[in-house]
């Protein structure tokens, strides 16, 4: 098999499915067709669940987690041989810089499926014991597989995010169906033949391609025969899919959108605070649901760090993927740089003053036909703006100053999201008064998206619903029954 398909396609029952149905993956460097990808149906989407189904009353179903450790450190062993090959189809997919996907989303899928295999191996069930009028009676847990989990995935951390669920769902004795991202099959369909070279049992591991409405994100999301689903993307997609699963009252999990801000005070380390803002606002060209798009600075420092913040952003190099320090790529698609470049438009007609960028780059080249946009920062609006308030998802940042904790407290919680916050101050007294105030699912003092992979991890609000991560995603993506005895 090729390291880097030009046709991607479907993975079901243990074997690659082509179908007659198919579109284009388009490169978001400059725009030429890269792959063509084969789009399931609705019959195939119902095959792909079956199989799932098939391989939960078969061999895989009775495997004891420590059997099922084994197969996700071999799946791990199996990225890891070509790794090389998971970083092209990364960057080819997403526009990322190369260097970015090597260090982080590739070795990040790697260490999901050997620190859930461990934490699963390890994780036993509890034990109480009382005495009542019976006797000596004792009761005890057993952690079980819910059965068939749907994982719809998403485009801006491809191979990350699919792997932070795929990983746990295995390891608990689930058997899968993945739908990727239109935009990013790539990763995925290596990992589907990683799965295959592993030997990973039919069925266990499914994976389908195509759309949301009338394709393959809705036929999974309505099919009767998953057992819960979780997600990441856009909060208005959750939406849809919550109704979807609502009659068969199906847990689900939800990551969702973010409004994320970043707080920095006066006596903060100033360089390492411009430092950790740039960092938060334009990694991955703003496409994080953990990057910053809302920053407040207390009111002494906002023009220096506002100054400091524009001399930064301006001298960010933006170049193609794998070019000698290139530090913005690409946005995903001509689709969405069209939703980033109104808000754009908006800004400046809700009377905001732009700092910087704000509009297409130029390059005199093939990456005119790409979906680049410039970093940028804004100042001037009222926090009741809808740049303000609306996610963007791309390289953008609001700057406003502030004068005291309860007012910055107030602001950072006027969102209808509730992700993650960050803080910049040298006080750990007061950034420990001021972070719990925050309704957020996680916040950052002096650092931005480092996480130790077994704390919980999500959000509040339209950030989502439910915590994966270490025993939190061993919760989810299991069933505990109590079993109690009268010896």
């Amino acid at each position: 098999m090729s390291s880097c398909p030009t046709l991607y396609r479907n993975y079901v029952d243990g074997q690659f499915v082509e179908s007659a149905r198919r579109f284009p993956n388009v490169s978001p460097v400059n725009g030429a067709v890269i792959g063509t990808v084969c789009e399931a149906d609705a019959s195939l989407v119902d095959r792909a669940v079956s199989a799932a189904r098939a391989a939960m009353h078969g061999p895989w179903g009775n495997t004891s987690a420590t059997e099922r450790a084994k197969v996700l450190h071999a799946i791990a062993d199996g990225i890891e041989k070509r790794f090389d090959a998971f970083v092209a189809a990364e960057v080819a997919d997403t526009g990322r810089p190369e260097h970015q996907a090597r260090a982080l989303d590739i070795r990040r899928g790697v260490q999901n499926f050997r620190t859930f295999a461990d934490l699963a191996a390890q994780a036993g069930g509890e034990y109480f014991d009382m005495r009542a009028a019976e006797g000596d009676i004792f009761s005890y847990t057993v952690r079980k597989p819910h059965g068939v989990v749907a994982i719809i995935s998403p485009w801006n951390l491809p191979m990350l995010l699919l792997t932070w669920k795929v990983a746990p769902a295995l390891a608990c004795g689930n058997a899968v169906v993945v739908k990727p991202s239109e935009e990013t099959p790539g990763s995925a369909t290596l990992l589907a033949e990683v799965m295959h070279e592993a030997g990973v049992p039919a069925g266990v591991f499914n994976l389908v391609h195509g759309f949301g409405v009338d394709s393959a994100g809705e036929f999974l999301s309505t099919h009767r025969g998953i057992d819960t689903l979780t997600f990441t993307g856009e909060s208005r997609t959750g939406s849809t899919i919550m109704k979807a699963v609502a009659d068969g009252v199906k847990e689900v999990s939800f990551e969702l959108g973010g409004k994320n801000a970043a707080v920095v005070f006066a006596d903060c380390d100033f360089d390492k605070a411009v430092a950790g803002v740039m960092r938060s606002s334009f990694t991955n060209t703003g496409q994080v649901c953990l990057c910053s798009e809302r920053v407040y600075v207390e009111r002494s420092i906002f023009e220096r760090f506002v100054g400091a913040m524009k001399e930064r952003a301006e001298a960010l190099r933006i170049d193609y993927p794998n070019a000698d320090g290139v530090e913005i790529g690409s946005l995903i698609s001509h689709g969405h740089r069209e939703k980033v470049l109104s808000y754009f438009a908006l800004a400046r007609d809700e009377g905001a003053t732009v700092v910087c960028g704000g509009g297409v780059p130029r390059f005199g080249d093939e990456r005119d036909n790409g979906a680049y946009v410039q970093p940028t920062i804004w100042t001037g609006l009222p926090d009741s703006a809808r740049c303000v308030q609306e996610e963007v998802f791309g390289p953008v940042c609001h700057i406003a100053p502030f004068d005291s904790d309860d007012e910055v407290v107030a602001r950072v919680n006027d969102s209808r999201y509730g992700l993650a916050a960050s803080v910049w101050t040298r006080d750990l007294s007061r950034a420990h008064r001021v972070t719990r105030r925050f309704d957020v699912g996680i916040v950052w003092v002096n650092t931005w998206f480092l996480r130790d992979l077994r704390t919980p991890f999500g959000g509040t609000r339209l950030s989502g619903i439910g915590r994966e991560g270490g025993r939190h995603s061993l919760d989810f993506y299991s069933s505990l029954t109590t079993i109690c005895v009268n010896p």
